[in-house]
């Protein structure tokens, strides 16, 4: 008895401490790579147009906006009504 109570508490130990699950992270640009018939790769990797374009100029293709990517999370500020400034 002793023995299950001591694995059991190990166990809920480590499940107590494992990592949170991975999260991907898109970008706002991503490079179509050129090739042979429009085979060519694709990277969404890029934070700037100027970064795609840098990466693509020497080796062809073309740089477009990510339409996964939803942008920062943005903050909503609720502006309150003060009700010292009404007038009665």
């Amino acid at each position: 008895m002793r023995n299950a109570l001591l694995g059991l508490a190990t166990l809920v130990t480590a499940v107590a401490f494992l990592p949170a699950p991975a999260r991907a992270i898109e970008y706002p640009w991503c490079a179509q790579y050129g090739g042979p018939g429009g085979e060519g790769g694709r990277n969404c990797g890029f934070t700037t147009f100027a970064q795609c374009m840098a990466t693509v100029s020497g080796i062809g293709g073309f740089c477009e906006r990510n339409l996964f990517y939803k942008g920062p999370e943005r903050v909503r500020r609720h502006k309150h009504r003060d009700d010292r400034d009404e007038q009665d």
